[in-house]
Order: C-alpha cells, then sequence, then structure tokens
C-alpha cells in the first residue's frame, strides 16, 4: 500500500491524528532507523494523542461553562474556610465515581461558582461529561421544554452527564411544578450521577425557596445524607481578587 492510499484510508477512517503526523514519523523512522514497530507505535500514539486533546475540547465545549474558571487558578490564600484538604479530596473524582452531590454554600462572591465550575472543567480533562445550568436556565429550559412536548427528553439529557451543576439556587423561588421537576432530575441522578449545586443558603433554610413542604423533604432527603458539603465563609472574594488587580496594575 502505497503512502497516498494509505492517507486516503486513515481519512476514510477518520485517524485525524494519524494522518496529521504521517510524513513526519515516517520520515524521523526513516532517519532514526526505526523498526516497522516503532513506526507504527508512534503513529498510535499520535493517534491517542489527538483523541485525547479533541474529547477534552468536546467535553468542554458540550458543558457550556459560562467562564474560564481552572483549578489552577483556584486561590488557597483568600480568607474563605475551604482548605487545601478539602479540595485536594474533591480532585480525587471520587465523589463523581460514586455519585455523590456537592453543596457549596456562603455568601455571593465567594468563589463558589468558581469552584464548582473548575472542578467541572477538571473533570472534563480526566474523561467526564459535565454540563453547568445556573437556576434560572432550568427553570426555563425546563418549562419550554414542558410547553413544547420534551419535557421527558429534556430531563433524560439532564440525567445523562457525569456531573450537573446547577448554580445560584435560591435566586428565585420555585413554584410546585418547578420543585416538582428539581426532584425528578435529582431521582434520576440519585442513581450513580453527581449533582453540584451552589446557593447561599444552608440546607435547613431552603423552605424559602421551596414552599412545598413535602418537594422540600424529598428535595433534602435526595442530598443531604449523601453529599458533600462545603460552607465558604468570609468577605466577597471578587472584591480581594479586585484589590490584587489593583495592586499589580500599581506596581508596573
Amino acid at each position: 500500500m502505497g503512502n497516498v492510499q494509505a492517507k486516503n484510508r486513515m481519512q476514510e477512517m477518520k485517524l485525524i491524528g494519524m494522518l496529521a503526523h504521517y510524513d513526519e514519523k515516517i520520515a524521523l523512522g526513516q532517519k532514526e532507523s526505526w523498526s516497522f514497530t516503532e513506526v507504527v507505535d508512534s503513529l498510535v500514539q499520535a493517534e491517542y494523542e489527538y483523541r485525547e486533546v479533541t474529547g477534552i475540547e468536546r467535553r468542554v465545549k458540550n458543558a457550556r461553562f459560562p467562564k474560564q474558571s481552572h483549578m489552577e487558578d483556584f486561590d488557597y490564600t483568600a480568607s474563605r474556610s475551604v482548605t487545601r484538604q478539602e479540595i485536594k479530596e474533591l480532585l480525587n473524582l471520587k465523589w463523581i465515581d460514586q455519585g455523590r452531590p456537592l453543596i457549596f454554600m456562603g455568601q455571593t462572591g465567594i468563589g463558589k461558582s468558581f469552584l464548582a465550575e473548575a472542578l467541572g472543567r477538571y473533570a472534563c480533562r480526566n474523561k467526564k461529561t459535565a454540563l453547568f445550568l445556573d437556576i434560572t436556565q432550568f427553570i426555563e429550559l425546563t418549562g419550554q421544554a414542558r410547553a413544547s412536548g420534551g419535557y421527558l427528553k429534556f430531563r433524560a439529557k439532564l440525567a445523562k452527564p457525569d456531573v450537573l451543576i446547577i448554580d445560584d439556587f435560591g435566586a428565585r423561588k420555585l413554584n410546585s411544578t418547578e420543585s416538582q421537576d428539581l426532584k425528578e432530575l435529582l431521582e434520576d441522578r440519585c442513581m450513580g450521577k453527581s449533582t453540584v449545586i451552589t446557593t447561599q443558603l444552608p440546607l435547613d433554610h431552603w423552605s424559602e425557596v421551596v414552599s412545598d413542604s413535602v418537594l422540600l423533604d424529598a428535595i433534602t432527603d435526595l442530598l443531604d445524607h449523601s453529599a458533600v458539603k462545603l460552607m465558604f465563609k468570609g468577605g466577597s472574594y471578587r472584591k480581594v481578587k479586585a484589590k490584587k488587580l489593583d495592586e499589580t496594575q500599581e506596581k508596573k
């Protein structure tokens, strides 16, 4: 099989990484006197690396993260009561493998959403799927799905990712239908899928958002016993970050 035919076969089989490096690896193999096996190994490695990178890019795109939050940028020096050890335990991703929920509680601007998204991105880099929705998006998209007759299909979509992030729970109150939708989603996900919720409200204040006591009990029961809970305390990190930025600019 000639080079042209081999490349055509790679194109047909969508071996894009292998195809992109074919000429380079063949030339290098000839220069370095590689064996046939070494040439094949190098081409397979090129394809593997290509799929790793594109897989991460695809998972991150599908997750719909709103910002560019990365664990490498998490400021451990900020005073907000969350310890380096607690973060380290989250980074082993066992909570995803176990299907455990995460609940990040604390005032606005303290870094809950940043950590939730950064963990989601980190999960995507480690072959997990994720989806990010704030509570308003969840309510509006679920309502649209109900109105169009596609509620079950939409619910199945939300049940699928390894990690579902629901940001800013408590930003608006839920009526009975919306509370029921949340309960059903959590029920779908309680069998091996992780849900991350950020909120300003401790669990014992969720009655301020879910007025139906029966649905409230069901929702909290699905979360309370198995969830990893982090309480963020301290001042707004946005102010700290703005101060650090001002100090950096002053030094220039």
